[in-house]
């Protein structure tokens, strides 16, 4: 059994309300929202109030796995599929044979994964690779995504078919700081659960004047950021300093720090103007769409080095904190000519 959906807002109320309405109907759904929303606790909860409870609850990370594996993972395949397929493997969409597939993150799937999924949507069969035999699914698959799905159409890098396909029920969760009338109740909650995992010892609950700085606080990271606090302050049992440094190590700066560090605006103006070192405004090789680039380049430029810097040049963790694919935050490093200081170590996957 997943965790129920916690939460005292208006909007959890009205998700809570939806789940119940649609749970029986096992239509396609995708829930959207921030990584650490709890987009998987929805899904999980549609699954527990459904007929199909009792059956196999699935899930696959569309993100963390390669094209190719991914393919196997979701389809499986037969023996001598391929180099090192020495046996018949089920995949998950035959695990899930009366169930529920969680898509996570499925914005991230590639296009060519994209045609084969909807194949199997509209017709409710998929042959494993290596195999010419058709096997039937009943399978109902719910997806998550942090992406706008809307955009990625725009983009080209996610199908508008399969989107209309997916998209029959859509939930839409809100990241934490906009319903700060819910860290309360999850506080609670958490901290009942990990006092029950320590075999049900006293756990001071943190006092209202921290109840209250951790309302104002921002929460990136959503629920995953606030359980991972709570499990600290349960181990240090230092709850005021544990919530003051989460104010003192966010992303914003003190202003008159953040105003020494920035140019002024007519140094700012002319560095965009320039093109080889030379102001070039009026002239053949200047125009608003280049300046425009150099201007967003530059932007780009500082905020992923910042990010790097602050995750010791792991390229993974940045890009989950840059909501970026890693091969696109790769080509962005190489494109804005990005390089870790002499004597960090470099980048670290």
């Amino acid at each position: 059994m997943g965790p129920p959906i916690i939460g005292a807002s208006e909007s959890m109320r009205k998700i809570k309300e939806l789940v119940e309405h649609v749970a029986h109907t096992g239509f396609n759904t995708v829930i959207f929202g921030e990584s650490g929303v709890g987009k998987e606790v929805i899904a999980q909860n549609l699954y527990q109030k459904s007929p199909r409870m009792g059956k196999p609850f699935v899930k696959i990370n569309c993100a963390a796995l390669p094209e190719g594996l991914l393919e196997s993972e979701l389809f499986g395949y037969e023996r001598g599929a391929f180099t090192g397929a020495e046996q018949k493997r089920r995949g998950k969409f035959q695990l899930a044979h009366g169930g529920v597939l969680l898509l996570d993150e499925i914005g991230d799937m590639s296009l060519v994964l994209q045609a084969k999924l909807l194949h199997v949507l509209q017709s409710g069969e998929f042959a494993p690779l290596g195999s010419e035999k058709d096997v039937k699914t009943d399978t109902w698959v719910i997806a998550a995504t942090n992406h706008d799905l809307k955009q990625d159409i725009s983009d080209g890098k996610f199908r508008e078919d399969l989107y209309y396909r997916l998209n029959i029920i859509k939930i839409y969760v809100p990241p934490l700081r906009e319903r700060p009338e819910d860290i309360e109740p999850l506080i609670d909650f958490y901290m009942n659960e990990y006092a029950s995992q320590l075999g049900g010892i006293q756990i001071e609950r943190p006092s209202a004047g921290v109840i209250h700085k951790m309302k104002q606080y921002h929460w990136p990271g959503n629920v995953r950021e606030l359980q991972n606090v709570l499990k600290r302050m349960l181990v240090l049992g230092e709850c005021e300093q544990i919530i003051d440094e989460l104010f003192a190590g966010g992303i914003s700066r003190q202003p008159d720090q953040a105003q020494a560090d920035s140019p002024s605006q007519p140094d700012m103006i002319h560095s965009l103007l320039e093109i080889n070192g030379k102001e070039e405004m009026g002239g053949q090789n200047f125009s608003l769409k280049a300046a425009k680039k150099r201007a967003v380049d530059r932007v780009e430029k500082e905020i992923i080095s910042y990010v790097l810097t602050k995750t010791d040049w792991n390229r993974s963790k940045a890009s989950r904190i840059l909501k970026v694919s890693y091969k696109t935050l790769l080509n962005k490093i190489t494109e804005l000519n990005i390089t870790p200081p002499s004597g960090t170590g470099g980048f670290s996957q």
